[in-house]
């Protein structure tokens, strides 16, 4: 009877790790030269606000002049985000963000970088938020737009 519930445990913590390990992203879909500090988007933004285009792909827009999009993960904001790319020059600097969770559990920003580049952009980063935006970004000091 022991050896049955051992058995029981040790498949279950089979499952359990199985499935958690299905749930991780897919492998990052950008390169180390696409990813951008913070410091530099902040002097990006106090020099030249109108060369570049800034864009939240996660649940809020909280760094200064840049757009909310919604979430990339969810239909409704690939939608929006696809809809203003459409207007959108191709060579056009843009830099995305969403700064949810540490990149390897982000829903977002896969899907935005999928998109940019399916519709030919040449000219797109990611901002470079490893672990979230109140740490990278906040935490630092960099401007916001609310608290």
């Amino acid at each position: 009877m022991k050896q049955l519930s051992f058995l029981n445990f040790f498949v279950f913590a089979l499952l359990l790790v199985a499935s958690l390990h299905g749930q991780a992203q897919n492998p990052v879909n950008w390169t180390a030269e696409q990813l951008i500090e913070p410091s530099a988007l902040v002097k990006e933004l106090n020099a030249q606000k109108d060369s570049l285009l800034v864009l939240s792909v996660g649940p809020g827009a909280l760094i200064p002049n840049s757009k909310d999009m919604g979430m990339a993960s969810k239909p409704e904001g690939l939608a929006k985000l696809t809809e203003l790319l459409k207007t959108v020059p191709k060579g056009k600097r843009i830099i995305i963000y969403c700064g949810c969770c540490p990149f390897e559990h982000c829903p977002n920003v896969r899907p935005a970088m999928a998109l940019l580049k399916d519709m030919h952009f040449t000219n797109y980063y990611l901002l470079d938020l490893p672990h979230n935006l109140k740490q990278d970004w906040i935490d630092q000091g960099y401007p916001t737009t609310k608290m």
